[in-house]
């Protein structure tokens, strides 16, 4: 007897209605995502997504009484088991980088073709992750099979600091207010940073050094 596939639980947040609507008929067409709500507001995504515990929750970053980015951090917090999708118009690094360190699991623009947006959503229900490339996703694999190495040897204490508050969601500007450097000097640390790490965007680090700071909890 063949067993039939895993069917994924989805939850939509978007404040248009033709988007959802959208969304629901493109998911429906995949015989394992099923859409078993929906909500056009933070306060009533906080809710639905409380009564219908989904495998993959849909946020838009954009939301009339809040974002989708702290949506995505209080459902995480709440409810672990549920994996957030941000959906937005706009590339937009900052709002990329916040939702790394709220916990979201993929960030995807709305001009993604259909069929993209269905394997990214199986992806993320399978516990999978849209932000990662491969040397980031090796590395992360390695902390999280508990290798002894420190993963940050090769940084000066200086280059730690300044990776430790890139995890924390800061620009070079606010590094370099706090260190009392120049934006400039954090500019050049950050591009140590990535090349000792074997990494080619600012957005990985983040997702190092959240993944370094939930080990040490």
């Amino acid at each position: 007897m063949v067993e039939s596939p895993r069917k994924y639980r989805v939850f939509l947040v978007d404040d248009h209605e033709l988007v959802r609507r959208g969304l629901r008929d493109l998911l429906s067409t995949a015989d394992d995502l099923e859409v078993v709500g929906e909500a056009a507001t933070v306060a009533e995504a906080g809710v639905g997504i409380a009564a219908t515990k989904p495998d993959v929750a849909v946020l838009d970053v954009r939301l009339p009484d809040g974002n989708g980015v702290e949506l995505c951090r209080s459902v995480r917090s709440a409810q672990p088991s549920v994996h957030c999708l941000m959906l937005t118009s706009y590339a937009d690094d900052d709002a990329l980088l916040a939702a790394v360190l709220a916990g979201a699991s993929g960030f995807v623009l709305k001009q993604i073709l259909g069929h993209n947006l269905i394997a990214a959503v199986r992806t993320v229900g399978a516990g999978g992750s849209l932000l990662d490339d491969r040397s980031t996703a090796a590395l992360l694999a390695r902390l999280r099979d508990g290798e002894p190495s420190d993963p940050l040897a090769r940084l000066t204490g200086q280059e730690r600091e300044v990776f430790t508050l890139i995890g924390q969601g800061m620009t070079n500007r606010q590094i370099a207010d706090r260190m009392f450097l120049a934006e400039k000097t954090i500019k050049n640390y950050v591009s140590r940073i990535l090349s000792k790490l074997d990494m080619q965007r600012r957005t990985q680090v983040a997702v190092l050094a959240t993944e370094l700071r939930e080990r040490e909890r």
